[in-house]
């Protein structure tokens, strides 16, 4: 018997994680959306209803919050349904470590491993027993790259990447049909840049135009990589998913 199918995608108020819910959407999901953004949330709730007959629910949390992780945790492990997990919560600092406020640095840790890997840990358990599921933790290309300059940002993401590989390892080893992804896109047109953190610090007009990709392009290709098994669910630590845009 086929199980109820629903994904819970963390930073689902724009870019990446507002593709993730569209496609998914269109692939028969309910979705269970998180972002600090409630009125973001509900306007592509809106948006979603209007294309495809899905359950959505929007919960309102700041993973940057142990509270919030917790209470994100608990809501789902109370969801058996829940079979894709989506943890794409995440910002940038820009400047040298000591330039940047600790409290910034810190809180991006919460996010970006604190947050994911207590999210992966509460889904886990259903997908486990229904030996099922689906994990995609949005990394970045900055997780290969040692560069002066959000050094923290960088370490958070190496972090998703090994994590995400031990851990696809461990499904193998237990036999669970779990799929465990950490997708790492280059420059990606959201709103990423538009944060006033980045407002005066970066110029997008000086990265060439190949080098940007859509969200949605990003998505594709993680969510074709995931169904066709590529990943490191099948190819242990060798190889991570990186979107690249075709010349």
């Amino acid at each position: 018997m086929e199980h109820p199918k629903t994904a819970f995608i963390t930073g689902a108020s724009s870019g990446i994680g507002a593709s993730f819910a569209r496609k998914l959407a269109e692939k028969g999901y309910d979705l269970a959306l998180t972002a600090r953004r409630h009125d973001k949330l509900e306007s592509l709730a809106k948006t979603i209803k209007e294309k495809h007959n899905v359950k959505i629910e929007l919960i309102k949390a700041d993973l940057s919050l142990a509270d919030d992780v917790e209470r994100l945790s608990k809501y789902i492990k109370e969801r058996a349904d829940i079979s894709f997990l989506v943890n794409n919560a995440g910002f940038g600092t820009a400047g040298f470590f000591n330039t940047v406020d600790i409290g910034k640095s810190l809180s991006m840790i919460n996010v970006h491993a604190y947050a994911a890997t207590a999210l992966t840990h509460a889904a886990l358990g259903n997908m486990i027993k229904n030996n099922s599921g689906a994990i995609i933790n949005v990394s970045s290309m900055a997780g290969f790259i040692i560069s002066p300059g959000s050094s923290v940002y960088h370490a958070t993401k190496s972090y998703l990447n090994v994590f995400s590989a031990c851990l696809a390892g461990e499904m193998q080893k237990i036999g669970a049909d779990i799929k465990i992804q950490a997708l790492c896109p280059g420059m990606t047109e959201t709103e990423f840049f538009d944060t006033d953190e980045y407002r005066n610090k970066f110029d997008r007009t000086k990265v060439p135009r190949l080098m940007w990709m859509t969200a949605d392009e990003v998505v594709g290709i993680s969510l074709k990589a995931l169904e066709s098994g590529k990943g490191c669910r099948d190819t242990g630590h060798r190889e991570q998913n990186i979107p690249r845009r075709n010349k």
